[in-house]
């Protein structure tokens, strides 16, 4: 078997070699080297990233917001639009005058083509023989009856007109007729009593142009019938 002097030359042999081999795992410069897990590792921060939107879509992104606004708008500010008595009053008048003017063009239009028909045609002479009348009396009778024509045809086209032009409000419109000539209706006196000295004053309220002109016409029918009162007292 081995000798004494051999075993206590391996044990020198290995306690010298131990610290060699520990050193490395136990001393501070092996700090990078170490196998020991961090419970709490550090977590990577995200890169913030900063997005610069093109001018391009704010442009069209604006230009959308404020077309659907503006859509949104129009219909309130259509729907919340109200006829004023006024207003009525003006647009009531303006159709007048326009029926007037157009009724004169077309008195003058179907009085001149109806003549151009008449006369060229010799129904003056015809209608004379059968009448017994003058050629030059019936060629006025039926001057006077194509101007009447005429007349009576002016208010179909600018109250057609009127009412493409005004179609929006065109129900507020009808329905401040109605009150109207429910109105005048009920205040309105009654032209049985009239006379030469009271005439009755404005019977269909043709001259009222506004609030004020209607006041003033509510005034005139009380008047009349003060009047008629005291002529009544009287006799």
């Amino acid at each position: 078997m081995f000798a004494p002097s051999a075993l206590r030359q391996a044990r020198t042999f290995t306690v010298r070699l131990q610290p060699g081999f520990i050193a490395p795992c136990t001393s501070a410069t092996a700090a990078p080297f170490s196998t020991k897990t961090n419970m709490h590792p550090a977590r990577p921060q995200p890169a913030q990233l900063s997005f610069r939107p093109c001018p391009l879509a704010l442009a069209i992104r604006h230009a959308s917001t404020t077309a659907s606004s503006a859509s949104s708008a129009n219909p309130a500010s259509s729907s919340s639009q109200q006829l004023t008595w006024n207003d009525f009053f003006a647009l009531r008048k303006t159709r007048r005058r326009a029926s007037q003017v157009t009724s004169g063009f077309t008195a003058i239009g179907v009085a001149y083509a109806g003549l151009q028909v008449f006369i060229g045609g010799g129904y003056d002479g015809t209608l004379a023989a059968t009448i017994g009348l003058d050629p030059i009396i019936t060629t006025g009778l039926a001057s006077a009856a194509m101007l009447t024509v005429g007349w009576l045809l002016g208010p179909f086209f600018s109250n057609a007109v009127f009412s493409m032009r005004n179609r929006a409000i065109a129900p507020q419109i009808a329905k401040k007729e109605r009150e109207f000539y429910d109105r005048i209706k009920k205040h309105r006196v009654d032209p049985t009593s009239s006379s030469m000295a009271n005439p009755v004053p404005d019977y269909y309220g043709e001259k009222i142009g506004s609030v004020a002109d209607y006041r003033r016409w509510l005034k005139d029918q009380r008047a009349f019938n003060l009047k008629r009162g005291e002529s009544t007292r009287r006799k």
